[in-house]
């Protein structure tokens, strides 16, 4: 490709997204402007759908009912762990861990722990801990950070070593039918 800037970028996604045709680098130069925003004259679009009007006429809202997980923390496994994908790799890192440049920003796995979680059970920024739920164990590098909340930790599943789907379950939401990957009940332990 030959783009010469990320301006030059923009110009083409202008040209092709009518939503945002109006929304040109001068205009944003100083503030930011929502989409849809269809010509330059446009204001921008504080928020979607607040007249419940849908350009396709099909969107209906419901209320969603909040349920605890499957599996939610207890006595013997006090931490809910949640998982998800770090920036600088992708799924199970099959490509991005073999590029040097991610592996140097992030060569390993880390386990993110709350440091008053970490002072209570004496650990310390870079100890290897074992993270234990029913299903499995893995061992990895804590990284004490005020990013997760008290009793919640997170691992993503892109280094095979030290892979969080090892400690997940298979529960499924009742509603998606999606797989409930995202939260389980974890402890941690000293390695």
């Amino acid at each position: 490709m030959e783009y010469a800037s990320a301006e030059h970028i923009w110009e083409e996604i202008r040209a092709l997204s009518p939503t945002m045709a109006g929304i040109t680098y001068q205009r944003i130069a100083c503030q930011g402007i929502q989409w849809p925003c269809p010509d330059t004259d446009h204001t921008g679009t504080c928020y979607l759908y607040c007249d419940n009007v849908f350009p396709c006429g099909k969107a209906k809202f419901q209320p969603a009912h909040w349920k605890p997980a499957a599996e939610v923390p207890d006595e013997e496994y006090p931490f809910v762990l949640t998982t998800g994908r770090r920036l600088w790799h992708y799924h199970t890192g099959t490509q991005t861990r073999r590029s040097a440049g991610f592996n140097e920003i992030f060569p390993e796995e880390l386990i993110e722990v709350h440091p008053a979680d970490a002072e209570k059970l004496n650990i310390k920024e870079g100890d290897y801990i074992t993270a234990v739920s029913r299903r499995g164990k893995v061992r990895v590098k804590a990284w004490l950070t005020d990013r997760v909340m008290p009793g919640v930790c997170f691992m993503t599943f892109h280094f095979n070593e030290a892979c969080a789907n090892v400690l997940t379950n298979n529960a499924f939401d009742p509603v998606t039918g999606t797989a409930e990957y995202k939260a389980c009940a974890i402890r941690l332990e000293k390695s």
